[in-house]
């Protein structure tokens, strides 16, 4: 999507979603962001959508984002900053490979737990279940046999267990400790995935990307992974807007 500023975007799709994006998610912000006179680049990695190849997933997709920067700055040659975004493994992909001409990033609801079970991460069920505690209907239909107790037993132990080291983790906050330029970490507060980062980003870990003074962590009140709402994403496109237009100039 063209744009005559020399500020660019470039858009890296999570899971296997087609450079449209979830709900054509990323097809709209490409073209509100093209209307701002931003450049906007979209890609699918091999193996996903029109890109032939093997899916290696985003633990394999350095070479991809790389070669996506290198035909951006083809394609727009008067670019002289590019920021970065991804939601989900592909946030945690940008911060995992770091590729060269990437001067920001923006990352939303970064991917740092593997699952080990069909649970969801252990620190959003125990948001969840706090939020159920304040409500007296969830109350009411545990009371009288409205709650399925296997289910709430198997939530309870997973809570119950000692967190388990993540190596998602450890190799996102170490991207995150080494990336070159500004972050901005967007997460859904009600989102599994989001939750399960805010918990990890309080540990010991992520300690190095915390004292960073150009990372900023902005917490949107929303449930939504993808920011689908009309209220939800008019705060994300802003922060998307006021991100390009705050990226410092490249030395050089």
């Amino acid at each position: 999507d063209e744009g005559t500023a020399a500020t660019g975007l470039l858009i890296v799709s999570g899971g296997n979603e087609i450079r449209i994006g979830a709900h054509r998610g990323m097809a709209k912000l490409a073209q509100d962001v093209a209307a701002a006179d931003y450049p906007v680049f979209r890609f699918d990695r091999r193996g996903v959508g029109d890109s032939e190849g093997k899916n290696s997933g985003f633990t394999g997709s350095g070479a991809d984002i790389a070669a996506a920067v290198e035909a951006f700055q083809s394609a727009c040659p008067a670019l002289k900053q590019i920021i970065a975004f991804g939601n989900c493994d592909a946030a945690s992909a940008l911060m995992i490979h770091r590729p060269r001409g990437i001067d920001a990033a923006i990352l939303a609801n970064p991917w740092v737990i593997e699952p080990t079970s069909d649970l969801p991460p252990p620190a959003a069920i125990k948001a969840r279940y706090v939020e159920k505690l304040r409500d007296p209907r969830a109350l009411f239909r545990l009371f009288t046999g409205g709650v399925n107790l296997r289910k709430l037993l198997n939530g309870l132990r997973s809570v119950a267990q000692p967190a388990e080291p993540s190596p998602l983790a450890d190799q996102v906050a170490a991207g995150m400790a080494a990336f070159a330029g500004p972050m901005h970490i967007i997460l859904a507060e009600r989102d599994g995935t989001a939750i399960a980062f805010a918990d990890q980003w309080r540990r010991p870990v992520f300690a190095e990307a915390r004292l960073r003074a150009d990372v900023t962590v902005q917490m949107l009140d929303s449930a939504s992974h993808s920011f689908v709402s009309n209220a939800d994403y008019g705060v994300f496109r802003q922060i998307i807007l006021s991100a390009l237009k705050d990226v410092p100039t490249r030395p050089g």
